[in-house]
């Protein structure tokens, strides 16, 4: 028995039929037909990443009051969000857990004819869900955890199922750039940077030359930024900061700043790597809980003696050094939020590395500009090159890092600098591990995935149910 075609099959059948057919030749109808799906996914993108951004903003609000005004219930409520998150991971989805850019970089490995079927134990809409619902659960605890890269791998879902939703004989993109451009659709909206996400697909995502999905994604990442921009208007991410772009010898204080940033960063990739691995020696479902209450157990002591600078998404803290730094920034706060950036990771839940690693950035950039004594008016520039090259030191994507930084500031002026600064991170970066923690952690979904039981259809094929 045929299966009957959903409304949205069917809806795109009639837009083909009544209006297409009627308005354009053959070869445009054919682009159209190509691009119609992708256009419907980027603005459901746009919509979503919205409506996660809310989420976040809500669900760290709420652990701030808690904190401020219940500082010793800390203690329970932290440890019981941590459970929750990793119990609703492991028992639902647990693909969806961590940042979920290794995940979008493992479906689009394995998004050939021979095993994109498996591509749903990483990207179904089902993980899109617990990856929403567990990361906002571990904010409203106190995680130290960012909202990017799940945006991003919930993206990379949408995509996944409009493209599957497609009538037969629909002329469809290939999986591979449906997953591609879902992630840089992803990231345009999350963080209101268009260019930060075509340069994120080129560096990051893919080897396949951009020719073959340049229109795609430009497109893509058009509509999800103006449909996040329709919604909260034009917006900067970080605001205008004050930079003064200094020359001259100054550039030297730049890569000495930059290439212990990076350095850090790939210390703090390495130390999540080690700890993963570490986890792993932890069999039973037990051992397992015992571990993740002990992590919130460890940042509660933390947000309990530091406040709410151990915890949340660290935008706070970033806006405070940009725009009123009063220099008075305490020298623990780098640990404090390094050691809590783990914590949270290696709790088993979801939550990216992206606008955590930024914040710790900012706050190296910070005590780095007082301990050599750069004047106020340069601090600014130190903080901006100190978030581009820890970030760079994290994901080993330097150039991405830095259009983002110049993207979220619009300080077009300092883009040499933070260029610059990207490319001694990622040089100190390789000193630690020429490997970046992405494809660490790809190579493991790619294995995991592989593991999965397959589910086979009618012709003998790997079935793409989710």
């Amino acid at each position: 028995m045929a299966k009957r075609p959903s409304r949205y099959a069917q809806v795109l059948a009639w837009l083909d039929q009544h209006v297409i057919k009627r308005l354009y030749t053959e070869r445009v109808r054919r682009v159209i037909l190509q691009s119609l799906p992708f256009w419907v996914a980027s603005l459901l993108t746009g919509l979503v990443a919205v409506g996660y951004e809310e989420l976040f903003v809500w669900a760290e609000k709420t652990s701030f009051t808690w904190i401020q005004d219940h500082a010793l219930l800390t203690f329970i409520t932290t440890p019981l969000a941590f459970l929750l998150a990793w119990l609703v991971v492991a028992k639902l989805a647990p693909a969806a857990r961590g940042s979920g850019i290794p995940q979008v970089m493992a479906g689009i490995e394995l998004s050939n004819p021979t095993t994109h079927g498996r591509t749903a134990y990483l990207l179904s809409m089902r993980v899109a869900i617990v990856k929403v619902l567990s990361s906002v659960v571990l904010l409203i605890g106190g995680g130290v955890i960012g909202r990017e890269g799940p945006t991003i791998q919930i993206s990379a879902a949408i995509f996944r199922a409009i493209n599957r939703l497609q009538p037969a004989g629909w002329p469809q993109l290939s999986r591979q750039i449906a997953l591609v451009t879902g992630g840089a659709a992803g990231l345009a909206a999350a963080f209101n940077t268009p260019l930060g996400g075509i340069v994120f697909v080129v560096e990051e995502l893919t080897q396949t030359h951009i020719t073959r999905f340049r229109t795609a994604v430009f497109t893509a990442v058009i509509i999800a930024g103006m449909t996040a921009q329709a919604i909260q208007g034009p917006y900067l991410y970080l605001g205008f900061p004050k930079v003064t772009v200094s020359t001259g010898w100054f550039l030297g204080v730049v890569v000495l700043v930059a290439m212990i940033a990076g350095f850090a960063g790939a210390v703090f990739a390495k130390a999540l790597l080690w700890i993963n691995g570490y986890r792993r020696r932890f069999r039973t479902s037990r051992e397992q809980a015992v571990w993740v209450a002990a992590c919130g157990l460890v940042l509660a002591g933390l947000a309990y003696l530091v406040g709410t600078d151990a915890v949340g998404t660290g935008k706070p803290i970033i806006n405070r050094l940009l725009f009123q730094n009063d220099h008075l920034t305490p020298w623990y706060l780098f640990p404090v939020r390094f050691s809590g950036m783990a914590l949270s990771y290696s709790s088993g839940a979801a939550g990216g590395v992206f606008a955590t690693s930024l914040s710790a950035g900012a706050i190296l950039g910070d005590a780095l500009a007082r301990l050599i004594r750069v004047t106020p008016s340069d601090t600014n520039l130190v903080i901006l090159v100190s978030m581009v090259s820890f970030l760079t030191g994290v994901v080993r994507s330097p150039f991405t890092a830095a259009i983002l930084v110049l993207e979220m500031t619009d300080r077009h002026s300092a883009i040499f600098q933070l260029l610059l600064g990207g490319l001694m991170a990622q040089g100190a970066a390789s000193l630690v591990d020429p490997v970046s923690f992405y494809e660490h952690l790809k190579a493991g979904f790619v294995k995991e995935t592989m593991a999965q039981p397959a589910v086979y259809g009618p012709k003998g094929n790997v079935a793409e149910a989710d």
